[in-house]
């Protein structure tokens, strides 16, 4: 089997759809299924790989840090015939996903799709609800003629069978659980960032309006929560500077972080706090779990599918502080269920595997493989 990639993001953009998928490359890289990826020139600096094919783009106005390609598609083209591909994986619905559907409905190529953001629930963050049903519509259109859809999450494919979606299917997300351990916390990051309270609550992911940064303000200016609480936020993006303006005294910034250090500051936390409505999974919070840090997210989308109440942490009423503020001093009055919470998020996390994630997906593939009828372009 080879497998064409078409996306609007790709490492080294941070991002969970950008890091899946870069996973789901070298997955397949480590089996020896050929494969070419077609996605924007990226706003970090990236090494040249000979299966990576990176076009002009512009930033994307509702996330800039992903871009909207302007692929040449007579090099496009020119590249898909050398390579061949058995099957077209496309993953946004804009740009460079509508050159790879243009040319897998015109050669006659099996498509799958996976579907990573939803861009309706962004709209009302940015006040453009009003092209909601023209978003939908336009969905619907374009995904109509794919074999597959994966999706990461039960909410999302309820979410999209509601809208009578056809031919859906799971595509879980993993983790790796020896980069995101236990084993990494330390008291360096308290060191670090000057942090003298009893207890330690994380946010990580991106600062933009539909992670509902609003929310997270509200529940760290309980007045519960100011004695004994701090807060560190690990992530960049558009609200940054405003956030920092706002922010209670016992909130620190940490800007973008990876790796060991992101680990660490996962490992060290008591909880972590993911009030986003928005995710279609939440790769954020199954790092934390496997790290061992409970989490009290929203009860909405992705998060529905791993945070299991009283066990991996606690769901909240989306854009209720109160309700957030209050699943946070369960757990921290409570230092037996705390530390039971902290076992089980472990282990959930553990039962993740990244490459029997994959397994799974590539079997979906093989499957579409196996029913499409191959008749020669015209």
């Amino acid at each position: 089997m080879k497998i064409a990639i078409f996306t609007d993001t790709f490492t080294p953009d941070v991002n969970g759809c950008a890091g899946t998928l870069k996973k789901y490359t070298d997955y397949l890289e480590a089996r020896g299924i050929p494969f070419k990826v077609f996605a924007p020139e990226s706003t970090h600096e990236t090494q040249f790989s000979s299966s990576i094919r990176r076009f002009t783009s512009l930033p994307f106005f509702l996330y800039p840090e992903c871009r909207l390609a302007l692929p040449n598609l007579l090099k496009m083209k020119s590249e898909l015939h050398t390579f061949h591909p058995d099957l077209i994986h496309i993953a946004t619905p804009f740009n460079i996903g509508l050159a790879g559907l243009k040319y897998a409905k015109k050669q006659n190529i099996p498509i799958v799709g996976s579907y990573h953001t939803d861009f309706d629930q962004y709209l009302a963050y940015y006040d453009l609800h009003m092209f909601s049903k023209l978003l939908w519509k336009y969905m619907h259109w374009f995904y109509k003629p794919f074999q597959k859809i994966f999706v990461p999450s039960n909410e999302t494919l309820r979410q999209l069978k509601a809208k009578q979606f056809k031919n859906l299917s799971i595509w879980k997300r993993g983790v790796d659980c020896s980069l995101f351990h236990p084993d990494f916390r330390s008291g360096k990051v308290r060191e670090q960032y000057g942090i003298k309270e009893k207890y330690l609550l994380s946010y990580v992911g991106r600062l933009a309006p539909e992670k509902d940064l609003e929310t997270l303000l509200k529940i760290a200016d309980h007045p519960a929560l100011q004695k004994d609480v701090h807060w560190l936020i690990a992530g960049d993006g558009p609200l940054k500077k405003e956030l920092e303006k706002r922010a209670p005294v016992n909130m620190t910034f940490a800007g973008y972080v990876k790796g060991k250090e992101l680990s660490s500051i996962y490992a060290s936390s008591d909880l972590f706090v993911f009030p986003s409505p928005t995710e279609t999974f939440g790769n954020a919070g199954l790092e934390a779990l496997a790290c061992g840090t409970p989490v009290i997210g929203a009860d909405a989308g992705g998060l529905k599918d791993f945070i299991q109440n009283g066990r991996t942490g606690f769901l909240a009423e989306p854009k209720n502080p109160e309700a957030f503020a209050s699943h946070v001093l369960h757990v921290l009055s409570n230092a037996s269920l705390k530390q039971r919470m902290e076992h089980e998020a472990r282990s959930y996390a553990l039962t993740q595997s990244w490459d029997a994630i994959f397994d799974n997906l590539l079997a979906g593939c093989e499957e579409v493989l196996a029913d499409y009828p191959r008749e020669k372009p015209a």
